[in-house]
């Protein structure tokens, strides 16, 4: 059939139906599904964007970019989770992309899925170790700063980073429903403390912090006035600085921000009834985190001038500060804390997930797919707690963000394409749950995406194009050889 051969609907749901030993065990309800989107999404986002989109860009109206870049995840996640309703199997996008554009794409956005969950529990991983040291200091137990950064970063090795990845790892090693319980316990925390952060800081906004809700840009001024033509203005300085195009650019700034909500269609087949916990799971956890998301932009912006927030790393700390709670600075690290490690805990889930899928189907080793006896791929889990703790104790993953946005918006962007590409080829397959307004959803979070691609620097290009020929050179030597799907047809 060869490179381009696709697995069939009826093949994926055989497997997705599978039950017993060696395969995977359904234990995630609606909402523990919901509970793992939350878990995945909320973390670095919003306790450090927040406030360097509204200094930088969009001032208090940084509450109108969660919106739109709410939006652009909103087309993406209606199609995973028609996906997912669908094709209710371990894998994602590259189960998806199996299904509708064939092997060597499936194979590609596997690779690629690599740069969202692996080094994005790396990098967070990391950050983690920051907020942990500082919970320290409170206790005045501050580590030394050769144990918290890396040898190419003036220290010797990340130890926190390490042992928060290993501990996480051996909960994933131990079983789903052991770490989706961990996982609720900790979206629990965080989200109770936004909350509490919201209702707290409500009564102390100034109102005065909002004026002008959307700060003037001189540039959109200028061209109004013809000082400036429009093409000149969109290459100049002033684009992106307040404004309607601060708040554009801010929406791209704050979109990673809901980055996440796909590692639940990474657990399908561990759902209940995942025709419909799935696209509840991946909806609902959107909604959750949009509607926390501009409730906290606009407390946080309200309490303090936005301008105050330029270079500031702790921009919620310092907000707070305005309310008196003096108190509520502790749990607010110990929220953070949360968030980071249950982001942590999700992305290391994911990413056992789609290569277990990869390995059933033979375009990996097949230890990657061998379960334990609490039926969790443990191979997996364990030879990516390696690779993440090598990262996150020793590399400089700060230049490897962009690297997780790219290889995130790229499978967005084929999981989008995937849709169109299945409702025209088989459009009588049962749906459980469709995608509204099918071609302009899909096209719409195309074209989102795709403008958010081009807005990463070049070096992102480079390095994707880098490690996606590193997986091609695996593909051919030995994926395309070892195949199940090849292998059955010849």
């Amino acid at each position: 059939m060869g490179m381009f051969s696709k697995k069939s609907i009826a093949l994926l749901t055989a497997e997705a139906n599978e039950q017993g030993e060696g395969t995977l065990k359904k234990t995630l309800g609606s909402w523990g599904l919901v509970a793992l989107g939350v878990g995945a999404i909320i973390g670095a986002g919003l306790f450090s964007l927040t406030g360097i989109a509204a200094a930088d860009n969009a001032g208090p109206a940084v509450a109108i970019s969660f919106v739109i870049a709410a939006l652009g995840c909103a087309f993406a996640g209606l199609c995973y989770a028609e996906f997912a309703s669908m094709l209710p199997v371990a894998g994602s996008a590259y189960t998806y992309s199996y299904a509708t554009m064939g092997e060597f794409i499936a194979w590609i956005i596997g690779w690629d899925l690599v740069l969202e969950y692996a080094l994005a529990s790396a990098t967070v991983a990391v950050s983690w170790s920051q907020y942990f040291n500082e919970l320290l200091k409170i206790f005045h137990l501050e580590l030394p700063m050769q144990f918290l950064k890396g040898p190419f970063e003036g220290g010797m090795i990340n130890v926190p980073a390490i042992v928060i990845v290993c501990l996480l790892s051996l909960l994933l090693m131990r079983g789903t429903q052991e770490s989706a319980r961990v996982n609720n316990i900790l979206v629990i925390l965080k989200v109770s403390v936004v909350i509490i952060f919201i209702a707290l800081g409500w009564q102390f906004i100034d109102p005065a912090n909002h004026q002008p809700f959307i700060p003037t840009n001189v540039g959109e001024e200028m061209v109004k006035s013809g000082q400036l033509s429009f093409s000149e203005f969109l290459s100049s300085e002033y684009f992106g600085q307040y404004g309607w195009s601060g708040i554009m650019r801010a929406a791209g700034v704050v979109f990673f921000a809901f980055i996440g909500f796909d590692a639940v269609s990474t657990a399908a087949q561990e759902a209940k009834n995942p025709k419909k916990g799935m696209p509840f799971g991946i909806i609902g956890s959107l909604v959750i985190c949009t509607l926390l998301y501009v409730l906290f932009a606009y407390v946080l912006t309200g309490l303090e001038n936005y301008l105050l927030f330029k270079n500031d790393a702790k921009p919620v700390a310092t907000a707070f500060a305005k309310t008196g709670y003096h108190f509520l600075n502790t749990a607010l690290i110990v929220t953070i804390i949360a968030g980071y490690t249950s982001v942590i805990l999700v992305m290391l889930l994911g990413q056992s997930r789609v290569f277990y899928s990869m390995s059933k189907d033979g375009l990996l080793p097949k230890m990657f797919s061998e379960l334990s006896k609490r039926q969790t791929p443990w191979k997996t889990n364990l030879i990516f707690m390696v690779f993440v703790s090598i990262f996150a104790g020793f590399v400089p993953v700060s230049d490897l963000g962009h690297m997780v946005s790219i290889g995130t918006l790229f499978a967005f962007t084929l999981v989008c394409i995937g849709i169109l590409v299945l409702r025209k080829t088989q459009p009588n397959i049962e749906r459980p749950f469709k995608t509204p307004f099918v071609p302009v959803v899909p096209i719409l979070g195309i074209i989102v995406c795709l403008v958010m691609m081009a807005s990463l620097p070049i070096e992102s290009w480079e390095r994707l194009a880098i490690w996606l020929g590193l997986g091609l050179i695996i593909y051919f030597a030995y994926s395309k050889k070892h195949s199940k799907l090849n292998s059955s047809s010849t």
